[in-house]
């Protein structure tokens, strides 16, 4: 709900702040005293146009300022979130600012933001009922919200399911247009992934293959001189023809043989000859395992060709597709689960043709009960509206509630069961708008063009109304401006009557020139004037008692005498009853 409004130098307001509680406010005033400005400042705050004439003569700026009160929940925070504005206070500050120059500027939660972001907000927090103000009637959708409302689970249950069928629809769509859209694609990467799995597999590589296989080329390739050398390595250990008739193991066994026998001189050559013993077996299988070597080292020139060209098929395969086996072991995994989802296309492709088929079946049964719950609570709304409006002098006006067929060529075009064809969006197959007739004669149209301001503000209370207490049918806070335009006497009272029964539900503000209105708020507001030097400065402020009987006996035409005031009495204890 609102909190506070603060407006300050915008037409003839200087500076003035409206606190503002639940329930019915009332605004009167003077003529000129700036009533409407309270209107137009709240406007500007919701993202209203501006207009650089608002601001007040010799000022550089109009500045206005609305504090709210949110539910921690309420989307307005995610979207004071959005622009970076504090969110988490219990109340949610917007502020406009004019410009003499024409300039506007807009901040959320203290942060600067796009007009445009206010006007989002303002559409989910307060309707402003004015005569340039309807926004709830500008918009077919508006109208379409208002019945669904009023119409509850009769209408909100078939909504949902229609909801649901279109999204459904989309999903499968839209994923069934991008199967066949990419068809081609498909194709060409299929053959693609097939010719790589037919390389691969050719080859048929083997997990480490091409590091053994590089050791065994390696091997291959120097087998002259690894014989040699393993040969010439074993002489030296166990030949002694070669080299002059001693060798490794020979010369170690002497050694060994010279320390066992002083060993009985000196205790500690036992060790050493232990060592030098296990030196002597340590060499003669050295020598065994190097003759052995030597003599399985064979040149094999067929061999060495037959692994260079294995690994020249395994080069193949890592210069496409990996740097090493291991990654176009990979790489061929993952072709061959890609190319299997692609393989299986096809068959989506059916799944998904008979659920888009199904979804606009169910759709389309969905849109016929939702059209029918809509035509059966239009008759209640039109009626309810009616009864509302003939307690707001407006008895002889007739409303319609048209529930008909959407024309829109970018909704879904479903058949139905009996063959009947219509257009379907996430909303349903119907276009709702709300027409009146202001005489019994004429014929109703749309309520936005049929009706003066004032009349057009009594509709909309007279639908606020007669919808008040459906489920998601009120925004918080209302504003009345004109509604009282052209009546008086006992539709006055009516008038005031039926603002009091909304404010049951929702706070409503209301500026009103006559006291049979004003006798209904639960608070009284007086926009005053006071005439300087050069300007007309106002205030706002809240009346009570003796001044508040004294400010409807003004209303009245007449003044603070006792008579006055007594008549002013008379009225709040009418209206109290």
């Amino acid at each position: 709900m609102l909190r506070e409004l603060r407006i300050r130098d915008l037409g003839v307001i200087e500076d003035a702040t409206l606190t503002l509680d639940p329930g019915l406010t009332v605004v009167t005033g003077e003529t000129g005293a700036g009533k409407t400005m309270v209107v137009t400042g709240l406007g500007l705050v919701l993202g209203g146009r501006a207009d650089a004439a608002l601001v007040r003569t010799g000022s550089d700026e109009a500045v206005v300022e609305a504090e709210l009160e949110l539910a921690d929940d309420h989307p307005a925070r995610a979207v004071a979130e959005d622009v970076g504005g504090v969110a988490d206070e219990p109340e949610l500050l917007l502020s406009r600012t004019v410009s003499a120059a024409g300039r506007s500027r807009a901040h959320v939660g203290g942060r600067r933001a796009p007009v445009g972001t206010l006007a989002d907000l303002g559409e989910g927090l307060v309707a402003v009922h004015g005569q340039a103000d309807q926004w709830r009637l500008k918009r077919p959708s508006q109208h379409r919200a208002l019945l669904d409302a009023f119409g509850g689970d009769e209408v909100a249950d078939p909504a949902a399911q229609v909801a649901q069928a279109h999204r459904t629809w989309h999903e499968a769509k839209g994923e069934l247009d991008r199967l066949v859209e990419g068809e081609r694609t498909r194709l060409q990467e299929v053959e693609l992934l097939t010719h790589q799995l037919e390389q691969i597999d050719g080859v048929e590589p083997q997990p480490g293959e091409d590091v053994e296989l590089a050791r065994e080329a390696e091997r291959l390739g120097h087998a002259e001189e690894l014989r040699a050398g393993a040969d010439t390595a074993h002489r030296l250990l166990s030949d002694p023809d070669s080299f002059d008739g001693d060798d490794v193991v020979g010369r170690v066994a002497r050694a060994a043989g010279e320390l066992e026998r002083l060993a009985d001189h000196d205790p500690q050559l036992f060790d050493l000859h232990r060592r030098l013993a296990e030196v002597g077996v340590l060499a003669a299988e050295l020598a065994t395992e190097l003759s052995g070597y030597a003599a399985d080292i064979e040149a094999d020139p067929a061999r060495l060709g037959a692994v260079e060209e294995r690994r020249a098929a395994l080069h193949e395969l890592t210069r496409r597709y990996g740097d090493d086996i291991a990654a176009v072991l990979r790489h061929r995994d993952a072709s061959r689960e890609r190319l299997q989802g692609l393989l299986g296309a096809d068959e989506r492709i059916e799944a998904l043709t008979a659920q888009v088929a199904e979804a606009e079946q169910q759709l389309a049964e969905a849109a016929t009960r939702l059209t029918e719950a809509r035509t059966a609570a239009a008759a209640g709304l039109s009626r309810a509206v009616e009864d509302e409006l003939a307690h707001l002098g407006m008895d002889k006006a007739r409303v319609e509630v048209a529930v008909e067929p959407r024309g829109d060529e970018s909704a879904l075009e479903v058949t139905s069961a009996d063959g009947t064809t219509r257009r379907v969006g996430p909303d349903g197959a119907d276009v709702v708008e709300v027409r009146v007739a202001a005489n019994r004669g004429a014929p109703p149209r749309s309520v936005a063009k049929a009706a003066s301001g004032g009349e057009l503000s009594r509709i909309m209370l007279a639908i606020e109304v007669a919808t008040a207490g459906s489920t998601g049918s009120q925004v918080p806070t209302f504003v009345f401006d004109e509604v009282d335009a052209g009546v008086g006497g006992r539709a006055a009272l009516d008038v005031g009557a039926r603002l009091a029964a909304l404010a049951r539900t929702s706070q409503v503000i209301v500026v009103t020139h006559l006291a049979q209105v004003a006798a209904h708020a639960d608070r009284h507001l007086v926009v005053h004037k006071a005439h300087g030097d050069q300007v007309t400065a106002s205030g706002v402020r809240p009346v009570e008692g003796d001044e508040r009987l004294g400010e409807l006996s003004r209303m009245m035409g007449g003044d603070d005498s006792s008579v006055g005031l007594r008549h002013a009495h008379e009225l709040l204890e009418q209206c109290r009853r």
